[in-house]
């Protein structure tokens, strides 16, 4: 029976459950053995190879089995990231100790052993075209994904599961996407955040705090207008989570300071960030890609608030 190729990413979601619940006593076969004692070059030998490293959690090997661009684009990811990468081919969170042996069907199986559990990869019977090469795996006895293989200088490398390719260069822009929509998602609610301390404090001593120190922490039972204990010593320091933030009070007509405005900028452009914010004197924040300079009323506002 043909089983329908899945990505790993649904293979991974539908059996972490049982990785993490489950610890299974497997009884070796007599003939099971030592990753490093079998080695061949055949598509299958270099996928066993893989899964050994990806087992193991081992980055320098994972790295080599690569193809393309892949190998030298994994090495520069963070560790953090390096280490999901291995999680979706291992479906483990912890390193583990391989062992393989032979089915009964006489092809190869892989047997990885960790912490959380204990996954078996039954490989099956490659479909192989000229330099490409595609082994049906199957995980937990009844879903499998194609992993294809190139054959390169040196053998043959990874570069597809099941119906997604491995584009470490495109998925790191991806993750990297990703943290910097995080870091501006930071900065909007320290800056609201900040905002409903300056609100406390004024409400608390009568007045808007003269800088953002005066919100920091204090001695223990010594809470005054001079430390107030509303932010932690970071947002004090007008510093945090990649962003600095600037504060200034603004009078009204008849010169009361009744209203302040806050600023988001990123400590590094655009490491920390690309978009500045700007909180204006009726609570309203705008943001805009202004270099790594300061937001102002002028710009648009951000998604989810509301122009009068």
């Amino acid at each position: 029976m043909t089983v329908t190729p899945h990505p790993i990413d649904r293979v991974a979601a539908r059996y972490a459950a049982l990785i993490l619940v489950c610890s299974f006593a497997f009884a070796y076969p007599a003939r099971s053995q030592a990753p490093d004692e079998v080695k061949d070059s055949s598509p299958s030998g270099a996928l066993l190879e893989i899964l050994v490293a990806a087992c193991r959690a081992n980055e320098a090997q994972f790295a080599n089995s690569l193809a393309g661009e892949n190998p030298a684009a994994f090495r520069a990811l963070s560790a953090d990231q390096r280490t999901k990468v291995i999680k979706r081919i291992s479906l483990s969170d912890t390193a583990g100790r391989p062992l393989r042996s032979t089915g009964k069907d006489s092809l190869p199986v892989l047997r990885c052993q960790s912490e959380t559990g204990t996954v078996e990869y039954r490989l099956g019977i490659p479909r192989t075209h000229e330099n490409l090469a595609f082994i049906p795996v199957t995980v937990e006895d009844d879903t499998a994904a194609d992993f294809g293989l190139i054959r390169e200088t040196g053998g043959w490398h990874l570069i597809s599961i099941g119906l997604v390719m491995l584009d470490i260069p495109q998925l790191a822009k991806q993750w990297a996407d990703q943290d910097l929509a995080a870091e501006e998602e930071n900065a909007v609610q320290n800056i609201r955040s900040l905002a409903s301390a300056i609100q406390t404090y004024n409400r608390a001593f009568g007045k808007l705090p003269e800088s953002l120190d005066q919100l920091g922490p204090a001695p223990k039972n010594q809470i005054s207008p001079e430390l107030a204990s509303l932010v932690d010593a970071e947002m004090a320091a007008a510093k945090k989570d990649g962003y600095n933030f600037r504060y200034r009070i603004v009078p009204d007509s008849a010169g009361n300071d009744t209203a302040f405005e806050l600023a988001a900028t990123p400590g590094s452009y655009p490491k920390n960030g690309r978009r500045s914010f700007f909180l204006d004197g009726s609570g309203k924040i705008h943001g805009a890609d202004k270099q790594g300079a300061v937001a102002t009323f002028e710009d648009p506002l951000i998604s989810g608030e509301k122009s009068e």
